[in-house]
Formats: structure tokens, C-alpha cells, sequence
């Protein structure tokens, strides 16, 4: 049917100055029939009308087709805003279980109607359509109602997870402490819902918040302490406080954690717990590490004379962790105190060197290079134990410092290449990256080194190594979801798997062997540890 556009206009402007609900409702059921220009025309015409004559005019409307909110997005706006003025109208509507109540009560919550809360806590508790529930949920949430706490925390132990998960958002939106603790409570019986949860928390940040994500890196499931890990890393220096009382607890797993996200966070406030961590001297040497790779990390504007005494550490991937701190905050008296070391040539020494080598501490070798006592040993130990890339990093120093002449020694002195089977290691941590890439060489193999497990799985679809040792919490991707990823491709006969870890948990020892992997061992390694575990995965 032709109609004519102004006139619609024309008669529905009358309509509204008269009130007229029957003819307007008559020019409305025509709507369908005009252009989009002409359409957005008739609904900006009914803003003019009173509350009490525009909104059953829309409510109607809608209920006729509810994808014209989509289609015309002006009749939502225009509702919101009447329903401000006479928010009854829009309450009544809802109360009569007019259709779609959904869409009503999302736009009661958006306009934040006077009254709208209580309408929906009545809903929650005499409605059975779940679907009205959710938006009465939803509702509350948007409204940010505290006194609804409760009642959307009965829903968090519903049968329905999509009601479920909805209440979490709800409470997330309200963000109270208390609606933080019935979260808090919810957790640790399904996964995805505990990942929901501590995305709330860490948006919210308050101290129940970080308690609980704080809580969570000591989880016994790798997933959930890097989720938890990455959060409070993105929350950052206010986590520090909650995170230092950590390192006093008698648990070395959760004290490496913690250093981890210390590091990662990066802030100084940091420093007081792990002096005070180092000066107990912690039995576990993971957590020593762990403890040194950090103040690396940190800023050590004084007090730095701590690291020395990570080189004399009896555990060698200490001592590098050492050095590699030491060669970010080098200064005079760390250079005294470190050439005192090595003056001896004794076992320590060689230690000493070899770590610092291990950890590409170019500012301490360089300051350290023009002794005799170290220039041998340094040398000595690049030439016939180092790995090429080793060689290559430390000879290119000595020609940038004008050192040609040691530079020429290494070069002169380089074993002649021989074809090596290759071995993979996957950790995210570059120190102990440069760990492997000195041991595995010693051990025989051409080391292929990855940061990020991701790349590793790509690598490993076009390359097959001798074997793959790899750690267990990474953030991007477990160790063992890249176990999956390669038995994926490779058996557990065709390419042995070794978990290198810094704990010993039931858990994920469990969920190891489940995805395929042929041993696990534990750091810190050495050759002959590593040695080991690859001869018997290897039978």
C-alpha cells in the first residue's frame, strides 16, 4: 500500500497534541511501511508526547515486533527518557509481565528508574522464567545495588551456570567487600568459573580482592596461579604489601610464585621482604633463585651488596642469578667485591666465572677482564667449554671495548664445528635459558632455546630435537599444554618429554604424566641430573 509520509507525520503530531492513543496507534501500524528517513521522522515525534501517553505508545510497539529496539535504536532512547519523567509507567509495565519483559527491565536498570531494584528483587524471588531472572540479574548488577548482594548470591549455586555466571558479574558490578567474600566463597569448585571470578577481583582491587588472587597462586592447578599471577602483575605496586608477607611462609612453591610476580611487578617497596628472605637463608635453592633473579628486576638504589653474596651460593644457577643482578646494579664496590672472589683461581672461582659468563654479565666481565686471574679462567672456560653463541656474544664485547687481542684468542682457539643432535628447552625465564644453553652444550647437544611455548610447539611441527625439556608454569601456555600440543605430534616413543619444575605437586605431576610426558625432574638441574633423566626417558 502507498502512503503518503507527510500525512502520517501530519496526523501523528496531531495525535500526540490530543492524546489521541487510538489514531496514533493506527499511523504507528504503518510504520513498517515507510523509508528509514521518514520512520526516524515519526518515532522523534513521539519524544513530544507525554510520559503517559509515549510509553504504552512504545511498549506497544515493541510488543508487536521486538526487533524494532534494533532496528530503530531512537525508540530505545526515547523510552529510557520518558520513563524518567513518569517512572511508574515503565515499573507497571514490568509488574504486569508485559512483553518483553526482558527488554523492560534492561531499560528500567540503564535508566536507573526510581523503584527499579525493588521490582527485581521481587522478581528474583517469585519469577520461574530463567530467562527473566537473568535480566533481573543483570539488572541489579547494572544498578549497583549493595542491598542485592545477597539474593544475587543465592543464584551463585544455582543448577543453571548461565544464572551462575551472571551472578558473578552481578557481584562484580556491585564491588562491595562483602559482595567480594560470597566470591570468594564461591570459588574452587569449577575452573572457568574460578578464571570469572578473579577477573573480578582484579578489577575491583580492593584487599579482599588481592587477598584471594594473593590465595590463588598457591593453587595446586598451573592454570589458575599464572591467571592469578598475570592479574596481580597487572595490579602491580598494590599487591606488593599482601605479596611480601608470603616470602615468611614456610613454603618454598608459594615463595617462588610470589618472586615471580615481584619481579614482574617490578616496584621497589619489594626490596625489604626479600632481604629479609636472603638474610634467613632459605634451605631451598628454587627459592634462592628465585630471590636473586627478582632483585635483578628491581630498582637498588643502595643496599646492593646483597648480590655478592648470591656468588658464593653453593648451587651454581644461584650464582648466575647473582651475577646477572649484579651486572644491572654494578657499581665500584660490587666490582671490588667480586674481583676478590675470583683472585684465588681456586674451585669457587671457576664457579664464579663460569656464572658469570652463563648470565652474559657483559658489565662485570668487562670490568673484571683486565686481571690476569680472570682473564685466564674467563678465556679458558669460553674456549673449550662455552657454547658457540656463548663465544660469539663474549668475542664481539672484546672487539666493541678494543680488547682485539683476547678476542683473537677465542677466535683462534674455537673447536671445530661437528654436527650435534638437538635438544629443545621451553622456560620463560631468560636466566635459566642461558642455564641450558651452557649445559645442554656440555652435554653434547646443539641447544634450541624458547621463551615462549608457543613458538616452540610451531617450531617442533617442522623440526624433531633428541628431546625437549620444558618448565611447568609459563604464562601464555603451560608445560603442560604444550605436553598435549607435541603428543599431538610426536609419540611419547619418537620424542621424549621432560618436565623441569621447581615443585614437586601431586597435581600436576598427575596432569603431566596425563598429557604425555615421558619423566619429571626438578631444578635447580645440572649436567648430570639432566644427564640422567634423558638416558632413562631415552630406554
Amino acid at each position: 500500500m502507498d502512503v503518503d509520509p507527510q500525512h502520517l507525520i501530519s496526523e501523528l503530531s496531531d495525535n500526540i497534541d490530543k492524546k489521541d492513543t487510538i489514531k496514533a496507534n493506527i499511523v504507528l501500524a504503518y510504520l513498517n511501511d515507510t523509508d528509514k528517513d521518514t520512520q526516524k521522522k515519526i518515532i522523534n515525534l513521539l519524544e513530544k508526547g507525554d510520559p503517559d501517553f509515549t510509553i504504552p505508545l512504545l511498549t506497544g510497539l515493541i510488543q508487536k515486533n521486538k526487533s524494532i529496539t534494533t532496528n530503530l535504536p531512537d525508540i530505545r532512547g526515547i523510552l529510557i527518557s520518558k520513563s524518567l519523567e513518569q517512572p511508574d509507567f515503565l515499573l507497571k509495565t514490568i509488574m504486569d509481565k508485559v512483553e518483553p519483559r526482558e527488554l523492560f527491565i534492561n531499560i528500567a536498570a540503564e535508566a536507573r528508574v526510581d523503584g527499579a531494584s525493588a521490582v527485581l528483587l521481587n522478581i528474583m524471588a517469585n519469577e520461574l522464567d530463567e530467562k527473566v531472572i537473568k535480566e533481573a540479574i543483570i539488572g541489579l548488577g547494572t544498578l549497583g545495588f549493595p542491598g542485592a548482594t545477597n539474593a544475587i548470591s543465592e543464584f551463585l549455586y544455582s543448577n543453571n551456570k548461565t544464572l551462575i555466571l551472571e551472578a558473578i558479574r552481578a557481584l562484580g558490578r556491585i564491588g562491595t567487600p562483602t559482595a567480594m567474600q560470597r566470591l570468594a566463597e564461591k570459588m574452587g569448585a569449577d575452573h572457568q568459573i574460578d578464571i570469572l571470578i578473579l577477573d573480578v577481583f582484579s578489577q575491583i582491587q580492593d584487599q579482599t580482592s588481592i587477598n584471594k588472587l594473593n590465595q590463588t597462586i598457591g593453587s595446586h592447578y598451573a592454570h589458575l596461579r599464572n591467571y592469578a599471577k598475570a592479574k596481580l602483575t597487572r595490579i602491580g605496586a598494590k599487591a606488593v604489601p599482601t605479596l611480601g608477607e608470603n616470602l615468611f611462609y614456610n613454603d618454598p612453591d608459594l615463595q617462588v610464585h610470589t618472586l615471580n610476580v615481584l619481579g614482574a611487578i617490578g616496584d621497589s617497596s619489594a626490596l625489604v621482604p626479600i632481604r629479609k628472605l636472603l638474610s634467613q637463608e632459605p634451605a631451598d635453592a628454587n627459592v634462592r633463585f628465585a630471590a636473586y633473579e627478582t632483585l635483578g628486576q628491581l630498582p637498588l638504589d643502595k643496599g646492593s651488596y646483597i648480590l655478592a653474596r648470591g656468588l658464593t651460593d653453593k648451587e651454581e644457577h644461584v650464582c648466575v642469578a647473582a651475577a646477572s643482578a649484579i651486572d644491572r646494579n654494578l657499581n665500584e664496590v660490587l666490582v671490588a667485591g667480586v674481583k676478590n672472589m675470583v683472585k684465588e683461581r681456586d674451585h669457587d672461582a671457576l664457579k664464579t666465572v663460569r656464572s658469570i659468563i652463563s648470565a652474559q654479565a657483559k658489565n662485570l666481565f668487562i670490568a673484571l677482564i683486565e686481571y690476569p686471574f680472570f682473564q685466564d679462567m674467563a678465556l679458558g672456560y669460553l674456549t673449550k667449554n662455552a657454547a658457540p653463541d656463548l663465544q660469539n656474544f663474549f668475542q664481539s664485547l672484546l672487539q666493541k671495548y678494543g680488547y682485539l687481542h683476547l678476542a683473537e684468542k677465542i677466535e683462534g682457539e674455537k673447536p671445530q664445528a661437528a654436527a650435534r643432535p638437538v635438544a629443545v628447552a621451553v622456560d620463560d625465564s631468560k636466566m635459566i635459558l642461558n642455564i641450558y644453553k651452557s649445559t645442554l652444550y656440555e652435554m653434547g647437544f646443539e641447544p634450541v632455546l624458547f621463551e615462549f611455548p608457543r613458538k616452540a610447539l610451531d617450531w617442533l611441527k617442522n623440526n624433531k630435537p633428541q628431546v625437549v625439556f620444558t618448565d611447568l608454569n609459563m604464562p601464555d601456555m603451560t608445560g603442560i599444554d604444550l605436553i598435549q600440543g607435541i603428543r599431538e605430534i610426536y609419540s611419547k616413543n619418537d620424542l621424549p618429554v621432560i618436565m623441569v619444575t621447581t615443585q614437586n605437586e601431586t597435581q600436576d605431576n598427575e596432569d603431566a604424566r596425563n598429557a604425555g610426558v615421558n619423566d619429571i625432574t626438578f631444578k635447580p638441574f645440572s649436567k648430570e641430573s639432566l644427564t640422567s633423566v634423558y638416558q632413562e626417558s631415552s630406554c
